[in-house]
């Protein structure tokens, strides 16, 4: 992404080993056309997802289990709620934009929150140009995945998500007939900032080689970093993550981001979240496996609590 944040330019590099057991990564934000989640590329660890499962609260009734099915756009209601054990937030049906996203803090072995729930995402908004969506929903329940899609004139959203308690758990897809930029803006909860990253600046590791050498090590970018933290749990941390989007703007509470047609916005929590991993290729469709983070990448974690000079300012516009 060109920002002050995340610039090629300031990239470092350094060799890693390649074990040969894939691991899909932060990333990988493709195969959407491969079915749902537990086939896409980027991943939420299986441990933080057991005993994970949505249901999608609707005027009519909630709808959870194993399910495929579409709701008429007279069930849907202005806005309706998904709810899972360790993830609960509400969707706003003419435009697929979320609201209240938050950790409910269900115990598991990978909870980042210390057992308190923590609301995250204010809100997550699509800038439709004054389109609505008026189309019947798609609804798919998997497991601990979910896939809304909803279509209206010219436009269509998607957005698929993880009932778990941390890794790759939630992209939101815009799509447009005239092949246009969809804006996306992230408003964080209270009591949850922005900061660049300090671990990811100056970075100096040691070069492939013994007790490291491996015959696949290569060279991996080391950028700037965004992430986003709080003050009241050490292990809470997490980022954006996009595929073929632009960053427009970038305060301590409200990113502002320019998606592609087709291109997606994810959110990744926890140690995905703070791992060196390669960059997404500009991928719309029927991505492959070149767009996925093949391997273990070291984790440079984050400093808690964040300084305040590492603290994007000012908060608000």
């Amino acid at each position: 992404m060109n920002s002050q944040f995340e610039s090629p330019a300031a990239a470092t590099t350094f060799p890693v080993k390649k074990p040969d057991l894939m691991r899909a990564g932060l990333l990988a934000l493709a195969a959407l056309s491969s079915g749902l989640l537990g086939q896409q590329a980027y991943a939420a660890k299986d441990a933080g997802c057991e005993g994970g499962g949505f249901t999608v609260e609707l005027p009519g009734g909630p709808v959870s289990g194993l399910t495929e099915t579409t709701v008429p756009a007279s069930g849907l209601g202005a806005r309706f709620t998904v709810r899972g054990k360790f993830v609960v937030f509400e969707v706003d049906a003419a435009t697929l934009g979320v609201r209240n996203y938050t950790l409910t803090g269900a115990p598991n072995p990978l909870d980042m929150t210390g057992g308190v729930p923590t609301t995250i995402f204010a809100s997550k908004t699509p800038n439709l140009q004054g389109a609505t969506l008026n189309g019947n929903l798609t609804l798919e329940l998997d497991g601990s995945d979910v896939l809304l899609a909803r279509n209206g004139p010219g436009v269509s959203m998607k957005i698929q998500a993880k009932d778990c308690a941390q890794g790759g758990v939630f992209q939101m897809e815009p799509s447009r007939a005239d092949g246009g930029t969809t804006d996306l803006t992230h408003v964080l909860a209270d009591g949850v900032f922005y900061f660049d990253n300090p671990n990811f600046r100056n970075v100096n590791l040691p070069l492939c080689t013994p007790p490291n050498f491996n015959p696949s090590c290569a060279p991996v970018p080391v950028t700037p970093r965004v992430n986003f933290a709080n003050d009241l749990s050490p292990k809470f941390v997490g980022r954006d993550s996009t595929q073929v989007a632009t960053r427009i703007s970038q305060l301590g509470g409200v990113s502002v981001w320019r998606v592609a047609s087709g291109g997606r916005m994810g959110g990744v929590l926890g140690e995905d979240s703070v791992e060196v991993a390669p960059p997404s290729t500009n991928c719309t469709h029927k991505c492959q496996a070149q767009n996925r983070v093949r391997g273990k990448f070291p984790v440079l974690g984050f400093p808690f609590p964040v300084p305040q000079e590492n603290r994007l300012t000012p908060r608000l516009p």
